[in-house]
């Protein structure tokens, strides 16, 4: 495992960058986080230099894109997965919390019908009706609880399940208690997939909404072969990903099983860690 490798390791086509604890500084609140100058600064080095630069977060298009539209994407991967949006250029905000998939093809939504998220969340209601979970869809989360706790800005409804509108949800977010989690991964169903991210948050997803099926899908679309693919990340869901890309690279802060498993480690996230392994990757 290196620590900081230069362009000697191997040349790259591709970056792909998570967002939080990653590539952005840490804050008091989740709306506090930042990017900083110097890796807008980096990113754009490197996308001068001929390499395509990619996003992939967990993040919605709302609290995403804003940071998104500061650095020179090629490619977004939100929601862990559920939504890929091939260029970004074509895409506003209108467009990505639509529900809509344009014909062109260049937005992919990968999720499962609100009715089946319903049922799903009334099923864990059941055994656990203290239970604070939501669905996460065209940017709103219909939830059981005031969201605000963790998210400021984001837009929520109040539901019990029953009233949550039609359409393709991106996921199911669920905040447990410690003693509810060994039950609570009996009763997730098969055709979800769960992750967890920063610990705190479980996510249920479709099988195929995930950071490792978005950087092959990425990959294909512009006729790269992963070896010549970095990834970068810090949490448990990034793991897949970092393993499946040429080189997978773990921030110095990242979970410990992602440092197990990165080929290389570069400074954290709060000292411009990933931008600093841009420059010397250019230098």
């Amino acid at each position: 495992m290196n620590h900081m490798a230069g362009s000697a390791a191997g040349a790259l086509d591709l970056v792909v960058v998570d967002l939080d604890g990653t590539l952005l500084h840490d804050g008091e609140t989740f709306e506090q986080r930042y990017l900083t100058q110097y890796s807008i600064d980096a990113a754009n080095r490197l996308r001068d230099a001929g390499v395509r630069f990619a996003v992939s977060t967990a993040r919605p298009v709302s609290t995403a894109k804003p940071l998104i539209d500061r650095l020179p994407v090629d490619a977004c991967v939100y929601l862990n997965g559920a939504l890929i949006d091939f260029a970004p250029r074509k895409s506003d905000y209108a467009l990505l919390t639509s529900g809509r998939v344009p014909d062109d093809g260049h937005l992919l939504r990968i999720g499962f019908s609100s009715q089946r998220a319903c049922e799903i969340c009334r099923l864990l209601l059941d055994e656990f009706p203290d239970l604070r979970l939501g669905i996460v869809m065209n940017d709103v989360r219909y939830t059981n609880f005031d969201v605000s706790v963790f998210w400021r800005t984001q837009t929520w409804r109040m539901t019990d399940f029953h009233d949550v509108p039609m359409g393709v949800a991106d996921k199911i977010i669920i905040f447990p208690e410690p003693g509810q989690c060994r039950r609570l991964r009996e009763l997730i169903p098969p055709d979800f997939d769960v992750s967890i991210s920063e610990g705190v948050m479980w996510m249920l997803m479709n099988p195929l909404a995930n950071k490792e099926h978005a950087l092959n899908l990425l990959a294909e679309h512009m006729r790269i072969p992963l070896n010549r693919t970095a990834a970068f990340g810090d949490d448990l869901i990034d793991i897949a990903m970092l393993q499946a890309a040429g080189r997978g690279v773990a921030v110095a802060n990242a979970n410990p099983k992602v440092i197990d498993v990165a080929d290389e480690i570069c400074p954290a996230n709060n000292d411009d860690g990933v931008a600093k392994w841009f420059n010397a990757y250019l230098s």
